[in-house]
């Protein structure tokens, strides 16, 4: 029931992304476009987003256990530290240069777009790359 309900929500995200245009990769370069052709419609998606996880949280996190799981699974780090800030700010620039993010260019797979198919394969070649120089750094750091 567990991979259901993951599926159906996905499949309600995806199609919010793609009604909201956010799979359309212009729309999002023009909302960080401020002193040209501004669009601020990406604004209002995400600050519709916020609002629904502000109350949604709020009332799912009274109950005693998720639907679907035993325990509720939320981060416990409560720290900025060099991972977070260098992949929050490679996320943005990726984000701000191309148009898409993983949220809006996965929905948009399905058009078969090249431009859509090669930020994809480079998201997952950016993940690999970034679990293999993390474990590299590991052993280094293990050694010394």
């Amino acid at each position: 029931m567990k991979f259901i309900s993951a599926f159906i929500t996905g499949i309600i995200f995806g199609i919010g992304i793609l009604m909201s245009g956010m799979a359309n990769p212009a729309k999002v370069i023009n909302f960080f476009d401020v002193a040209g052709t501004w669009d601020p419609s990406l604004g209002f998606v995400m600050g519709g987003g916020l609002v629904v996880a502000f109350i949604g949280y709020r009332y799912i996190l009274k109950l005693p256990n998720p639907l679907f799981n035993l325990k509720f699974q939320l981060p416990t780090k409560k720290s900025l530290d060099i991972n977070l800030i260098g992949g929050s700010a490679l996320f943005g620039i990726g984000w701000g240069i191309s148009g898409f993010c993983p949220g809006g260019a996965l929905p948009a797979v399905g058009t078969l777009n090249a431009d859509v198919l090669t930020f994809c394969a480079a998201l997952v070649v950016g993940i690999y790359a970034t679990k293999i120089t993390q474990n590299m750094l590991r052993k280094k750091t293990n050694l010394n």
